[in-house]
């Protein structure tokens, strides 16, 4: 069983900056690529960012490219989100998210079988 645990959200002003990270367990975490996706309250679940299995490519959102760096260390087994220059639009619930099959890129909640529990992040004004 895949287990993916976020930490480092938080509370911020306006402008500032916070780093997630998500520790996965229970598969080869190097075989897989990993997202993050974030929902606001009262809206669906959005794609954020994910980065290819051999951190040789990165996708972001429209919303936070040029702000968000997704980045992983597979000896740890671990991913994370850069936030930099937070705005109020980017406070939600993040999740780190993982597809089932190995090799695979996902953009959408529907093609995600694995998630971490959240972190809370709240920007405010």
């Amino acid at each position: 069983q895949v287990h993916l645990v976020e930490s480092g959200g938080g509370l911020v002003q306006t402008g500032g900056s916070l780093r997630l990270s998500c520790a996965a367990s229970g598969r080869t975490f190097s075989n897989y690529a990993m997202d993050w996706f974030r929902q606001a309250p009262g809206k669906e679940r959005e794609f954020v960012a994910t980065i290819t299995w051999g951190d040789t490519n990165t996708y972001y959102a429209d919303s936070v490219k040029g702000r968000f760096t997704i980045s992983r260390d597979n000896a740890k087994n671990t991913v994370y989100l850069q936030m930099n220059n937070l705005q109020p639009e980017d406070t939600a619930v993040y999740y780190c998210a993982a597809p089932g099959t190995s090799y695979s890129i996902s953009y959408s909640p529907g093609s995600i079988k694995y998630w971490g529990q959240g972190t809370q992040v709240t920007v405010s004004s």
